[in-house]
């Protein structure tokens, strides 16, 4: 019987030696681009030294003279700021602590004036709902809020499963495409999204610009556009959705943005990032607040809580990569140097098996899939390389506790 190995995934299972992430952990790419087979996938790198470019660019980013990224962030502000009291830039998101965190210190500290625009989760939490209201009436801040059509939103959700087990594909569509669209409608020429995907282990070189690449927010030909993994031709001719019922989730042609030059740049390649210190600032700032009970599979509570879809996300990932919440978790944290790699993968092993049950009959009674239908759909998803059915239980063969079935 052929092996099924997918996704162009490395078959050989290596954990990077200073934090717990693997080496079949997916770099980022234009989601628009996502097909089934994942051709062209490209996965975090490892140096001879079996280290991650992740906690590579960790190291890096204390060699950085910050007090010199802030005059440039200083400059690039002067160059933008209102003279008039309208608003001079833009800060995506959903009121977590990242998004906080950027819009009040653009605001208070450095005097621009921000429009936030929020493209609504999935299915919101009642922690994130809260969270996103205090950003707003604690904070401070105007805002454009945007919730799809919910026959598209759920469809394209739906489709997302059944052909990349990806749930969470259709709020990154959003989030990452239609923000410029809108920034060149309102004639706001700068915006700021929060960290760089080299933190979480996209190439290094990706962090030696502060500027967001185009490919990820352009796109020409729409014949090459995927949503749910299907063409966009297909997704028109078969599925019933028109160009219309997609504009919030494809990104615009260059034409669209030729009356405004958009400069999409990330606040922390001019402010060191940590996302812990994001959390305490905005606690602090806008009144955010931490869930009551740690997020399944890992064991923080300030993490990706906006929407109930989160933690099913992360055990898609699990599935498909061999690696979940817990691990993502634990690697920022070790390179942040506030946990060490033995406590780290303590807790991989205590938390990560578990399974995201809190929200999982209410997602599948939202999206019309039978909760047992899931579960084998799942299987589909695993390759062999990675995972092995013991006593009729799915085991990984290789974790970075050394106690998988091939360990």
């Amino acid at each position: 019987m052929k092996s099924k190995n997918l996704y162009n995934l490395p078959i050989e299972v290596k954990f990077c030696k200073e934090c717990v992430i693997s080496n079949q952990r997916p770099s980022s790419y234009p989601e628009f681009s996502h097909t089934k087979d994942r051709k062209g996938a490209k996965y975090i790198n490892f140096d001879r030294n079996g280290i991650c470019d992740a906690c590579n660019h960790a190291k890096e980013k204390n060699a950085i003279d910050w007090k010199d990224r802030e005059k440039k962030l200083l400059k690039l502000l002067e160059k933008y700021r209102s003279s008039n009291n309208s608003y001079d830039c833009i800060v995506p998101g959903s009121g977590g602590k990242d998004s906080a965190y950027q819009s009040h210190i653009l605001k208070y500290k450095y005097g621009m004036n921000p429009l936030t625009i929020t493209w609504s989760p999935i299915l919101y939490t009642d922690y994130g709902y809260e969270n996103w209201k205090n950003w707003l009436e604690v904070g401070g801040f105007d805002n454009i809020s945007i919730k799809s059509s919910g026959n598209v939103m759920k469809k394209l959700t739906k489709l997302s499963i059944e052909n990349l087990l990806h749930p969470f594909q259709t709020f990154f569509y959003g989030q990452k495409n239609l923000i410029p669209k809108i920034a060149a409608k309102l004639n706001i020429p700068l915006v700021f999204y929060g960290e760089n995907e080299a933190e979480y282990g996209n190439p290094i070189a990706d962090n030696s610009s502060s500027l967001r690449d185009k490919a990820y927010w352009t796109a020409n030909n729409l014949d090459e556009l995927y949503l749910a993994g299907i063409s966009l031709k297909k997704l028109r001719e078969t599925h019933n959705l028109t160009l219309k019922d997609l504009y919030n989730f494809i990104p615009g042609a260059d034409k669209e943005f030729d009356q405004v030059d958009l400069q999409i740049h990330y606040l922390g390649y001019y402010l060191r990032w940590t996302p812990q210190e994001a959390y305490y600032y905005a606690v602090q700032n806008t009144g955010f607040k931490a869930r009551p009970f740690r997020s399944q599979a890992t064991y923080s509570k300030y993490n990706s809580i906006d929407d109930k879809i989160d933690d099913l996300h992360y055990y898609t990932t699990r599935i498909k990569f061999g690696l979940g919440r817990a691990s993502y978790d634990a690697s920022q944290e070790i390179r942040n140097n506030h946990i060490t790699r033995d406590e780290g993968k303590a807790l991989v092993a205590k938390f990560e098996d578990e399974f995201p049950d809190k929200y999982f009959i209410e997602i599948m009674e939202y999206l019309d899939i039978d909760p047992q239908y899931f579960h084998e759909h799942c299987d589909k998803f695993r390759s062999d390389h990675l995972w092995k059915k013991v006593n009729n239980e799915w085991k990984l063969r290789h974790n970075v506790n050394k106690t998988g079935t091939d360990d």
